[in-house]
C-alpha cells in the first residue's frame, strides 16, 4: 500500500456558516476520532486530498495525517465522505485513527470480470445478489476490491461467499454459504417456489471448460 500522507490543521471555528467560509476557501471540514482519543475538529485540502483519494483507488483508503505546525502525525481511515446532494461536492470527511498493527473491519466491493459462458452461449441471466463483503485484515492489506472471473460459469451455478478469493492476511466474515450471484434461466422468476432444483455450487477454478 503506497503512503498517502497530508497535512490537516485544527479547525478553530465550528457551525455551518464556518463550515461555508471554510469550503468557499478551498478546504474541506473533518474530525478525527477513536483510538481511545478525544475527537479532534480538522480541516484538509480539498484539492489535495481529493488527488490523493483519487490515487488511492479504494472506498476505505487510510492517510498519513500530518498536524501542521507539530511533528504529530497518525495514521486514520477515511470512513463517511458526506457530499452535497446536488454538487456532489465532498462537504465533509470523518476520520478514524487505525493502528497499521491492528486488524480493522470494512466492506470490499466484489468486480465481476469476464463474460459468463452462461450468458453468452446458454440465454442465462446472471442475477449479481450480493455486491460488497465485510473483511477483516490489516490496514497495510486492505484490497481495492475482491475480483471474482464469471467466465467459466454456467446456466444453473451459483458462487458463495467461500468460493471468493482474497489475498493473504485477509479474511471474509459472515456467512460463507451467502449466495453472491447465480446464473438463471430467464423464465426462472415464473416458476413455482418449490419447483425449481438448486443450482449447482461451483468451485472457482474449477468450471467445465467452455
Amino acid at each position: 500500500m503506497s503512503q498517502l500522507s497530508i497535512e490537516v490543521q485544527e479547525r478553530a471555528e465550528h457551525g455551518t456558516n464556518a463550515n461555508r467560509r471554510l469550503r468557499n476557501s478551498g478546504n474541506i471540514p473533518a474530525v478525527l476520532y477513536g483510538g481511545g482519543k478525544d475527537t479532534v475538529s480538522i480541516q484538509v485540502d480539498r484539492r489535495g486530498f481529493l488527488d490523493l483519494l483519487k490515487k488511492a483507488g479504494s472506498e476505505h483508503p487510510v492517510f498519513l495525517l500530518k498536524l501542521a505546525g507539530t511533528g504529530q502525525e497518525r495514521h486514520a481511515m477515511v470512513r463517511q465522505l458526506q457530499t452535497d446532494p446536488m454538487s456532489r461536492k465532498v462537504v465533509h470527511i470523518d476520520f478514524q485513527r487505525v493502528l497499521m498493527t491492528e486488524k480493522v473491519r470494512v466492506e470490499v466491493a466484489i468486480e465481476l470480470k469476464g463474460l459468463a459462458f452462461g450468458v453468452k452461449n446458454e440465454g442465462a441471466l446472471l442475477d449479481f445478489v450480493l455486491r460488497a463483503v465485510e473483511v477483516e485484515c490489516l490496514p497495510g492489506d486492505m484490497p481495492r476490491q475482491i475480483e471474482l472471473d464469471v467466465t467459466p460459469l454456467h446456466l444453473g451455478q451459483h458462487v458463495e461467499v467461500k468460493d471468493l478469493v482474497v489475498p493473504e492476511g485477509v479474511t471474509i466474515l459472515g456467512d460463507p454459504e451467502r449466495v453472491v450471484l447465480a446464473l438463471a434461466h430467464p423464465r426462472a422468476e415464473e416458476a413455482v417456489v418449490g419447483e425449481t432444483a438448486e443450482p449447482e455450487v461451483i468451485k472457482r477454478g474449477k468450471g467445465e471448460e467452455a
